[in-house]
């Protein structure tokens, strides 16, 4: 069967077509890959992975036409993030009135 595993970092994006046997995993998908070769900061073990945007487990059965998504660390946490816009903007509404 085949499917596709995806993985984007900042100056790259990788999508590589696959054929697997059938009852493989998210796992042995990538491993069997040359993904890890083109990008060797990958760490399976830790990093979270996904099917079409879904988190799974590496243990998940593959399916025909499925998307393995392989999800970078967050360096920052999005609500710290937001929180932080948000006082600064008000901070310099607080400047222009």
């Amino acid at each position: 069967m085949t499917i596709q595993i995806c993985y984007a970092r900042a100056d790259r994006q990788f999508l590589l077509t696959q054929s697997v046997a059938a009852g493989t995993t998210i796992q042995q998908a990538i491993q069997d890959s040359d993904l890890v070769r083109q990008a060797p900061e990958i760490d399976i073990s830790v990093w979270r992975v996904g099917i079409f945007g879904k988190l799974k487990t590496l243990d998940t059965v593959l399916r025909e036409r499925d998307r393995v998504e392989i999800y970078r660390p967050l360096i920052a946490d999005p609500k710290d993030s937001r929180r932080r816009r948000a006082h600064k903007d008000a901070a310099e509404q607080k400047k222009t009135a």
